[in-house]
């Protein structure tokens, strides 16, 4: 059985007796018995407290008992963050608490303030209160309002942080003095609420406040409000209406009396500008746009340093890096495409649903694993190599348990939310600087899912790709292709190599004699020259992901008015000193390879010692961390309105 609702008139009731009007040091009793008499033994007229002289013993006077009340470390005293009107009632309850009755109270109350009490019922009740004017109910369980129960003497009327879905029930007999409307905060939604903002129930309303709701219907909202003469203060913002280029300026032009837009000041100037763009609301897109910039990413760790010299028969390995963020999916053939940069759009796999036993259930720790010492990274590497992913993938596997095992295991921050889709960078390689230059225009005619994105965030992470190469491996000597092969290609072989035999030593004494030392540079020229002809030909593993750091990014600004959110992800330090002191060696090793002059070089290897040192001694590694930036496309005219698109 559900408990009864809590009724407006109930929470004012409730909150009076937490106030203590008629106990001490309020109210009459033994402390100030001698001020009051029975009533049955005085007229009317000495209702009046007497002097303080008339005080007897052991009673209180009334400065002393309204300092009991006022003092902040009384432990009478009002809580804190109380109410003028509670503190007037507290004091009056000692000064005259004769006056305290329920007439009073109804003629007393010209506000009420009944703010997150569970309140869900406007009753009755609240009518006695004949000069109410502020009545404000926010943060309660309120879903439908009886207009009746209402004051007619309202002029404010406050419902923020509610559970209304519709205004039609303020409109069977709404207050008609009602001067702001407040209604932020709710669940208002559907094309139908414009019929509800006109002058024929509302004619003299100054504010209306409709943000945070899920209205849509831009031109409809505007129709309505075109008939309130006397509004001049408007807050729509929060709204999926909000979102399209055109919204500012065409409420701008659409009503001539406004005076505030959202708590931003309509300047003359914006009147100017938008001049015009009432009549062409038909021309107008229903459609946000958003553009998403990633600048650069610092603080990367270098992992390749920490694998061995691949050997003739592999692997090679290879690095590169790239940030993910979540989105709500663009519409077909729209906004694939801005600033000549193209996107890789990276959405999950079909075979991923079939693997969900195979994804952990916590984040897998990859960022703690990469910053360990050497050896431990080197170990993590070797467990990859022997659970199977660089062997070769069969052609048909029939057990869908064969084939899960053959996948990598899937980080859930790789994974989109319901409804998203994850856009990713171009994957760079590695460097202490990795400029991602990512521009991303998204046209979205979904305004309802937009506005529960934002309101959410999104999810920016920095993905390190790993893949393995090996080279290809040659045909079975048992198939008889390769036999017939094999035999054509050995007699081209061994004249082919007794030929460059007889080139090889003729062109070895003549250096050797000539030169001296070229001779086993051109062997280690060769030798190189072999293994780039071994890497021509390479079959890859699948790759192995690795999440170096993910965060949320808040994106409600953008509801609230803000024209863009651009922050610093910061995902804490991945990198470490025996990992940035090999990428340094490496770095140097390559630089003296150039040199050409020894004294330089020997000058070079000083210099690279003692910067070690330093380096160790005032280590301070720096975080990783991704600049992004995403921007809610406003016209700033009539005519980049109608473009929906900025210049």
């Amino acid at each position: 059985m559900e408990p009864p609702a809590l009724t407006v008139s109930a929470a004012v009731r409730e909150h009076l007796r937490q106030l203590c009007l008629h106990e001490f040091p309020c109210g009459t009793g033994s402390w100030n018995k001698s001020r009051f008499l029975p009533q049955t033994y005085r007229a009317w007229r000495e209702l009046i407290p007497r002097d303080e002289d008339a005080v007897g013993p052991g009673e209180e006077t009334v400065d002393a008992l309204l300092g009991l009340v006022c003092s902040p470390h009384s432990p009478w005293a009002l809580l804190e963050g109380s109410s003028a009107e509670d503190c007037f009632l507290r004091e009056l309850a000692i000064q005259n608490p004769l006056m305290l009755k329920d007439s009073f109270f109804y003629t007393y109350f010209r506000s009420l303030r009944v703010v997150d009490k569970q309140v869900s019922l406007v009753d009755r009740d609240l009518l006695k209160f004949v000069k109410l004017e502020e009545l404000v109910l926010c943060a309660n369980q309120i879903e439908e309002i009886d207009t009746t129960n209402l004051p007619p003497t309202l002029k404010v009327l406050e419902l923020y942080g509610n559970r209304m879905t519709s205004m039609e029930c303020l409109c069977t007999r709404p207050p008609p003095r009602l001067q702001h409307l407040g209604l932020g905060h709710n669940k208002l939604l559907g094309p139908l609420e414009s019929l509800y903002v006109t002058s024929d129930y509302w004619p003299n309303l100054i504010s209306l406040d409709l943000s945070f709701n899920d209205l849509t219907d831009l031109q409809g909202m505007v129709a309505g409000l075109r008939t309130l003469r006397r509004l001049r203060l408007l807050v729509l913002q929060g709204n999926p209406l909000a979102l399209v280029p055109c919204y500012r300026g065409f409420i701008i032009d659409s009503l001539s009396g406004l005076c505030m837009l959202d708590d931003i000041a309509v300047a003359p100037s914006e009147k100017h500008l938008f001049r015009g763009l009432s009549h062409s609301g038909d021309l107008l897109a229903q459609e946000a746009r958003l553009v998403v910039t990633v600048g650069h990413v610092t603080g990367v760790l270098d992992s390749s340093v920490l694998d061995p010299e691949p050997g003739p028969q592999g692997p090679f390995i290879t690095y590169s890096y790239y940030v993910t963020y979540e989105f709500v999916e663009d519409e077909e053939g729209k906004g694939n495409e801005y600033g000549r940069v193209l996107a890789e759009i990276v959405k999950p796999s079909p075979s991923t649903e079939q693997l969900g036993e195979d994804i952990p259930k916590e984040p897998i720790k990859e960022a703690e694993d990469s910053v360990g010492p050497g050896p431990a990274c080197q170990s993590q590497s070797r467990e990859l190599e022997e659970s199977g992913a660089s062997a070769p993938l069969p052609q048909s596997i029939d057990s869908a348990a064969e084939l899960a095992k053959l996948r990598p295991r899937l980080d859930p921050r790789l994974c989109p939310s319901p409804g998203t889709v994850l856009f990713s960078t171009v994957r760079k390689p590695w460097s202490d600087v990795i400029a991602c230059n990512y521009a991303m225009q998204h046209t979205l005619k979904g305004l309802v899912p937009l506005r529960a994105f934002l309101l959410s965030g999104t999810t920016v992470t920095v993905v390190e790709e790993k893949i393995l190469s090996w080279p290809a491996v040659p045909p079975s000597p048992n198939s008889p292709s390769a036999a017939k092969k094999g035999k054509g290609e050995t007699d081209k072989k061994g004249k082919e190599k007794n030929k460059e035999e007889k080139d090889k030593k003729g062109k070895d004494g003549k250096d050797k004699a000539g030169k001296g030392e070229k001779g086993p540079a051109k062997e280690h020229k060769g030798s190189k020259k072999k293994e780039e002809e071994l890497r021509k030909d390479l079959r890859q593993d699948p790759p192995v992901l690795r999440v170096l750091g993910s965060g949320p990014v808040v994106l409600e600004p953008l509801l609230s008015g803000e024209p863009f959110v651009s922050t610093v992800c910061n995902f804490g330090v991945v990198r470490t000193l025996e990992t940035d002191r090999l990428t340094l060696y490496r770095d140097s090793k390559k630089k003296s390879k150039k040199a050409k002059n020894a004294a330089l070089e020997a000058r070079k290897s000083k210099t690279k010692k003692s910067l070690v040192s330093v380096y160790e001694s005032d280590y301070r590694p720096d975080p990783l961390t991704v600049e992004i930036q995403i921007q809610l496309i406003q016209g700033r005219s009539t005519e980049e309105a109608l473009r929906g698109l900025l210049p």
